[in-house]
């Protein structure tokens, strides 16, 4: 069993229930995440859990899947134009309300699935191989942190929930990574990490040090690891060399290195009641 599997759903409830019966303008809109629409981010979830689902029962279509993918991005295609490439070819074009309720469908189908999954199964996917816990874990994070971006447009505030952790952890375990991936050595001792959660508990990671650590609230350090916020626009604190450059640019996400957001840029759009 991978509880962590009712995590990922619980974060894709959240989400979905803010777009029940959304008119096809709130689709369009185009959000702080390099402009991409509602709707954009959506195919985008959808996509990867389909992926995920793949993975998980054939791997050899997903090897093919995976292989279409960055071909197409080899080719020059957007992620964006690759998504909607893949709309048309897979699941009838679908749009709008249609997209949500077949993302929807498709969410619940793989959090059940991974819920009853040996968690330590290895999976493919677009990097190395990873436990079934780890993989559904990475959908969680992907859909708590695409899913902020809907949030920040719509002006709403999401209401967070100890389930949280599991992104942070990701964010701590991640820490070596984020140097490597941009051809670094990762500093040592990792630093000491302690958050306050949602329901006031208190978490913390690595030896303790008053001199090497990052301290603050859990959702604001699970934000800058996963890439939505910068950190100057949180009130996280860092002491150390090594923990102020990790915040700097942390990234608890596989691909190439990015660029996290600059100050200012990813906040809750303030809209009329």
């Amino acid at each position: 069993m991978t509880p962590e599997a009712d995590d990922f759903k619980a974060d894709s409830d959240a989400l979905a229930a803010i777009l029940d019966g959304a008119s096809t303008d709130v689709f369009s809109m185009p959000t702080q995440f390099k402009a991409w629409t509602i709707e954009d981010v959506i195919a985008h979830l959808h996509m990867w859990n389909c992926a995920a689902m793949l993975t998980l029962d054939d791997r050899d279509a997903f090897t093919d899947f995976l292989k279409a993918v960055v071909q197409a991005m080899i080719a020059g295609k957007s992620h964006m134009e690759v998504q909607r490439a893949w709309l048309d070819a897979h699941e009838d074009g679908a749009r709008g309300a249609d997209l949500v309720e077949r993302w929807r469908q498709r969410y619940e189908t793989t959090a059940s699935a991974y819920r009853n999954a040996d968690p330590e199964v290895r999976l493919a996917w677009a990097g190395p191989e990873m436990s079934a816990r780890a993989a559904i874990v990475a959908r969680q994070m992907e859909t708590w942190a695409h899913g902020q971006a809907v949030f920040d447009i719509l002006g709403l505030v999401r209401e967070e929930a100890d389930r949280v952790r599991n992104i942070c952890h990701l964010g701590v375990t991640t820490y070596s990574w984020t140097f490597r991936n941009r051809g670094e050595e990762p500093p040592r001792p990792k630093p000491f990490v302690r958050l306050a959660a949602p329901s006031g508990a208190i978490w913390e990671w690595n030896e303790p040090q008053t001199d090497n650590l990052v301290s603050g609230i859990a959702v604001e350090f699970a934000q800058v690891a996963a890439q939505t916020r910068n950190i100057a626009d949180t009130a996280l604190e860092t002491k150390g060399a090594a923990a102020e450059r990790w915040m700097r640019f942390a990234q608890c996400f596989a691909g190439q290195p990015e660029t996290p957001p600059a100050r200012g840029i990813r906040f809750r759009v303030s809209r009329p009641a």
